[in-house]
């Protein structure tokens, strides 16, 4: 039997501040855009995200901006791209991402409704995909060629649950990539609050565990008597490296399937339905996702595998809601909107205010985000650009948080 899984200690967290950046995760969204429900490229229409959002950004890398409420927005190939800020792993660090990334979309959508008053246009965004990263930890640094093993185990690992939390039943494939210091699983859109939540903290949960397993392969998953599916072997990702589980690399589709059925062999013979695998997958991990959510979450993880509650794959087609997201958002579990900020959401939005930080007796004013992890500043009389970290940022500010 496993050990419990736990999170770092604070004092752990602390010396890896020291040593590197803290493990984060964070979330993506991305939006088909329709404009009198004709499908349009956004930059095309907008030129740049700035034109639709009244209030003035922070600008990013590129032609990216930082939203007034702490998330980013860009255009990317072709969609609309929303991301989180980053969440440092600790309890609850799921339930705060899949929060903030709706509250980005929330954001986005009500200036969406201003730009069409203006233009008498009618705008849609029409769900796309969710991108889910989960940095490695310091201490676990991974080659490029181990991360890419990681990957492709996890491709085998995640697929059977990430399909009943995420997946509908138009989906094709669920993903992994690896990305130099962290691991992205990519999957369709989700819209509901709730199941993305859940999905994070399977994701997140499971991701942390599996990067503490001293081997990464489908003989270490055999050895740990995980189910797989047989005939499955996962293919190349369509995008940068990575692998799919895409509905081709199975025996037959698995997201047009009966879930419910138990007419899926596994390679040790034994015949289960796809719900039944995604639990048998999960339940080792179970205290792992507890780790890094919180109660109600968690409960709905178990709840949607065990048919408790239902997976948008228990419909027969693909729920409306995706078709025009953001407009109705369904807040269903109170704890989601009352959890405590982070400390990284608690800087970011004190930097989105744009009031100065003071640094010994120099004032400094926000100026740009680099990257994720870093904000740069100007000094008020002398104009000398300085960079912070956002955990240097967190020890100048936490006076006034």
């Amino acid at each position: 039997m496993a050990a419990p899984y736990k999170l770092p200690t604070l004092s752990s967290r602390l010396v890896a501040r020291r040593a590197g950046p803290v493990p984060v995760i964070g979330l993506e969204a991305e939006f088909t855009l329709y404009v009198d429900d004709v499908k349009r490229l956004p930059e095309e229409v907008f030129g740049t995200a700035q034109k639709f959002v009244r209030q003035k950004m922070l600008p990013r890398k590129g032609r990216s901006f930082q939203l007034p409420v702490g998330g980013a927005v860009y255009f990317d190939t072709g969609v609309i791209e929303v991301a989180t800020p980053i969440i440092e792993i600790e309890t609850g660090c799921a339930v705060r991402a899949g929060r903030t990334l709706w509250e980005q979309i929330e954001f986005v959508r009500q200036e969406l409704d201003a730009w069409e008053a203006a233009h008498h246009q009618r705008v849609r965004l029409e769900g796309f995909s969710t991108h889910y990263n989960v940095s490695v930890p310091v201490g676990r640094s991974l080659s490029a060629a181990r991360l890419g093993q990681v990957a492709r185990m996890l491709t085998y690992l995640l697929h059977p649950p990430v399909m009943l939390l995420a997946a509908n039943k138009l989906s094709t494939g669920v993903g992994v990539r690896p990305r130099g210091d962290r691991l992205e699983v990519t999957a369709d859109f989700t819209p509901d609050p709730d199941l993305m939540i859940a999905t994070t903290s399977l994701i997140t949960g499971i991701i942390l565990a599996v990067l503490d397993w001293p081997l990464h392969s489908v003989a270490e998953m055999k050895r740990r008597a995980i189910p797989i599916i047989a005939g499955f072997a996962p293919c190349k990702h369509t995008s940068r490296k990575g692998f799919l589980a895409r509905h081709f690399c199975f025996p037959r589709n698995p997201f047009a399937a009966d879930i419910n059925a138990p007419d899926w062999r596994l390679i040790d013979g034994r015949h289960r339905s796809l719900r039944q695998i995604a639990l048998e997958i999960t339940l080792p991990f179970r205290e792992a996702i507890r780790a890094v959510t919180d109660h109600d979450a968690f409960a709905h993880v178990f709840e949607v595998l065990s048919g408790r509650a239902r997976s948008l794959l228990d419909f027969p087609t693909r729920p409306a809601r995706y078709e025009d997201a953001g407009h109705r958002i369904e807040w269903n579990r109170r704890t989601h909107r009352t959890l405590p900020r982070s400390r990284y959401e608690q800087v970011i939005h004190r930097i989105l205010t744009h009031r100065p930080i003071r640094v010994g007796s120099a004032l400094y004013e926000p100026e740009r985000m680099i990257g994720w992890h870093a904000v740069a500043f100007r000094h008020r009389q002398t104009g000398r650009r300085r960079t912070f970290t956002l955990d240097e940022l967190a020890v100048h500010t936490m006076a006034e948080l």
